[in-house]
């Protein structure tokens, strides 16, 4: 008996390993814990961590401070390197704009409230503790 014949086709695959598969998570824990935090949203709804992926879904994820909207274009069971991944999804146009502007924002508000380049000495610290008693 040829092996080849009895295996399926497709290839099942659990929403949670394809977004580690993906590298849009660091674990499969992580990705079920963003899914069941209702941060990952297939196809516009709510779903568990075992949703079976497939090829042309859209998926709506947050990752970090930015919210991604991908379209699945390919499934794999394995992590792979950062390029092989990124050919596994396609981002959206209003997906890739939205992260463009709020990484603008997130410069922007760097300008206005800078780190300082040491950390505050004690005198320093008694005038902070000042100015803010003083507001408010």
């Amino acid at each position: 008996m040829d092996k080849s014949v009895n295996q399926p086709t497709t290839v099942i695959l659990r929403l949670d390993k394809w977004l580690w598969a993906c590298r849009f998570y660091k674990t499969r824990a992580l990705a079920k814990d963003m899914i069941e935090g209702g941060k990952v949203h297939y196809n516009g709804q709510r779903c568990k961590a075992s949703r079976t992926v497939e090829v042309g879904a859209t998926i709506k994820l947050t990752q970090g401070t930015d919210e991604r909207t991908v379209i699945v274009q390919a499934l794999s069971e394995k992590r792979l390197a950062a390029p092989l991944a990124q050919a596994l999804y396609q981002e959206t146009e209003e997906s890739m704009k939205l992260k463009l502007e709020r990484a603008e924002l997130r410069k922007m508000n760097l300008l206005f409230a800078p780190h300082p380049e040491t950390k505050p000495d004690k005198k320093m610290r008694r005038q902070l503790l000042l100015i803010k008693a003083q507001q408010s």
